[in-house]
């Protein structure tokens, strides 16, 4: 498998798409608000950019739909309250947005971007009327972000959630993880390790390329799926594909699947624990790290919050489509499109199953960092 090439979220607007079934990931931006108004806050008061006239921010794995404009929203807002309070001009804003070249950009700058100035406008006008326009400039850059995407010292301030817990490729030495997609309680010592080399070597690279592109002094806020245990196959971050696993083994038993297609299929990406986040800032040396923090979303709090109609009805549905959102072209890419109804009807019914034994093993655990450029 070639992640970069077939690791995207499902574009479009349809009911498998990313952009319907992306609540969880807009709960985790609320919760990561007061975040962001710390690193602008900082940004803006240190003076260590000299408060430029174009501010320059990258949302890294920015994704498709109507959460792919949320951060960048937060921070502009914050941007100009900060600026009102303290009677100065709004710098012209910079926008980069980056995924993997899958990502659907196209649904993104012709149905959410027009919509998203619309209301940039209104809320200019609303702030300070004296400000008739809010120069904004948007751009799409596909490519990895384990990897240069950026000149030297050109951003400001970087933003990635929910992204960097996907690794650049599957981890080599997964031979004895059969009857598994991911790491499981089940799996070998030697696939555990295989999982945390490869966050290792990756994350290592993205601090390095991150490094170069950031002026001294630009912020930094990364959201990751993560976990509390010491123990990289928990529940809190193993669950949701345990139970995919077992929808698949299920259709292995019927004949659906061919056992050596399972046995070759592994998920990339690896739930960190905060002191394995810290470790690899610290060994890198560019930043110092000025909050770290985690934070927990329930999935029935998600449903309750947003949909409260689906959560009364069916406990494993909104859960099954949002992971269908993410995971669908991994499994089409290498079991084909032909089985995805099954295996997600039948995923849904383990979810559902799940849910009425052991409500607390569907907490999505996030780890959440905020680091300065310090050289």
């Amino acid at each position: 498998m070639e992640v970069a090439q077939v690791l995207h979220m499902n574009g479009g607007m349809g009911e498998s798409s990313y952009a319907s079934n992306s609540l969880l990931q807009r709960k985790v931006l609320m919760l990561t608000k007061p975040i962001m108004e710390v690193a602008v806050t900082a940004l803006f008061s240190t003076g260590a950019t000299n408060f430029p006239a174009s501010l320059a921010i990258a949302d890294l794995g920015c994704s498709t739909g109507p959460n792919t404009l949320f951060a960048v929203s937060e921070i502009i807002s914050i941007m100009i309250d900060l600026c009102k309070a303290t009677k100065q001009e709004p710098p012209e804003f910079q926008v980069f947005l980056n995924d993997l070249p899958g990502n659907d950009f196209n649904t993104i700058f012709s149905s959410f971007l027009p919509g998203f100035q619309e209301k940039l406008r209104g809320q200019i006008k609303r702030k300070d009327g004296a400000w008739a326009t809010l120069p904004c400039f948007f751009n799409g850059v596909p490519g990895s972000f384990y990897g240069r995407l950026f000149p030297r010292e050109s951003l400001h301030l970087i933003h990635s959630s929910y992204s960097l817990h996907w690794l650049s490729q599957v981890p080599r030495g997964l031979e004895g993880n059969k009857g598994n997609i991911f790491m499981a309680r089940s799996s070998p010592a030697e696939v555990l390790r295989a999982y945390y080399e490869q966050f290792q070597r990756d994350f290592l690279t993205f601090l390095e390329c991150r490094g170069q592109e950031l002026v001294v002094g630009g912020r930094m806020v990364l959201t990751l799926v993560g976990r509390r245990s010491d123990d990289p196959s928990s529940k809190e971050c193993c669950y949701i594909w345990e139970l995919l696993a077992n929808a698949l083994n299920e259709m292995v038993s019927e004949g659906l699947i061919e056992e050596e297609k399972l046995d070759s299929f592994n998920i990339p990406m690896y739930n960190p624990s905060p002191k394995e986040v810290q470790t690899e800032v610290q060994k890198q040396g560019s930043f110092s790290v000025d909050c770290l923090e985690l934070s927990e979303v329930n999935w029935s709090v998600v449903d309750t919050e947003f949909n409260p109609n689906v959560a009364s009805k069916d406990g494993g549905y909104s859960m099954a489509k949002s992971v269908r959102a993410v995971a669908e072209p991994l499994l089409v890419d290498h079991f084909g499109e032909e089985i995805l109804d099954e295996v997600f009807k039948r995923y849904k019914a383990q979810i559902a199953d799940g849910m009425s034994k052991e409500k607390a093993a569907f907490v999505n655990v996030n780890v959440v960092i905020l680091l300065k450029k310090i050289a």
